[in-house]
């Protein structure tokens, strides 16, 4: 890995825009500081689109999409994208004066793109809802993480947000999912439990082809990801140009491949290291 003052000109310039998770990389132990809110404008204003790619569910992020400068949100490990899509023109009614200049019912909402239908979303969720119940009930240091009603496709067991759960507890969860034929996903909070097949990478890709016209192939390098954990492995390993933020370390063993760059500060601060010198080497 190499520091970010190693990041040539011509790479900060021939990006389209930015991918980055948000536990542990924009927020500090969950918390959105001032300085990191404000490097995503200022990204946005340098011409990057912003791309939101985390683990917490889709209600998180109907929230973040909404108040934060971002172009579209993946959520739950890249099993859903929420989109902005134009509200239709309120029906023509005959002015009068108290509602001449009013906006009601312009603006946006906010899109998901679920391939599965509703019913079958519930009963797969339902049934990895009781293997997650089964595991807190065998393993009682975890417990099941308190952002699941705001989840579509997945169910979360909290391994280090409020509970410390020690490493061989969590491996030992794992295996007993893969047998039952269920995905895992570790990040520095949670353990994923799943039977979707995308990932952060797949997930942002779907999501560029489909909405944004961008060739996937192109996109990979178009595109920056930003990081710190082992369910950011797979996109560190998919993009071309890649950050992670100072705490990253503690996860390389997890990792096949680290970021390219990295920053001297964790969490938030160092997101806002990567944001400031990109913005500067744009400029430049």
């Amino acid at each position: 890995m190499r520091p970010l003052a190693d990041i040539p000109v011509e790479t900060a310039r021939a990006l389209a825009g930015i991918v980055f998770d948000l536990d542990d990389t924009v927020l500090d132990h969950g918390a959105l500081a001032e300085a990191t809110y404000s490097a995503l404008f200022r990204l946005r204003a340098s011409g990057l689109r912003l791309i939101a790619c985390t683990g917490r569910p889709a209600g998180w992020g109907q929230v973040i999409q909404r108040q934060w400068p971002l172009d579209a949100t993946v959520v739950e490990n890249g099993a859903l994208a929420l989109i902005p899509e134009p509200l239709p023109p309120p029906p023509r009614t005959a002015p009068s004066p108290s509602s001449s200049t009013s906006t009601k019912g312009t603006g946006t909402r906010i899109g998901m793109a679920d391939p599965l239908d509703p019913a079958a979303r519930r009963d797969r969720r339902a049934a990895l809802l009781d293997l997650a119940e089964a595991l807190v009930r065998d393993f009682p240091a975890t417990a099941l993480a308190d952002d699941n009603g705001a989840r579509v496709t997945d169910v979360t067991l909290d391994i280090g947000e409020h509970r410390q759960v020690p490493s061989a507890d969590v491996e030992r969860m794992r295996a007993i999912a893969h047998e039952q034929g269920v995905r895992t996903l570790v990040s520095s909070v949670h353990l994923h439990l799943t039977r979707e097949v995308e990932d952060k990478a797949t997930g942002v890709l779907r999501l560029l082809s489909r909405h944004f016209a961008e060739d996937p192939t192109g996109a990979l390098r178009r595109y920056a990801f930003v990081g710190d954990s082992g369910n950011d492995g797979v996109a560190f390993a998919a993009f071309t140009t890649t950050f992670g933020v100072a705490n990253v370390r503690e996860h390389l063993g997890r990792m096949s491949v680290p970021p390219r760059f990295v920053a001297s500060s964790p969490m938030g601060r160092g997101f806002v290291e990567i944001a400031l010198q990109l913005v500067a080497l744009r400029a430049a």
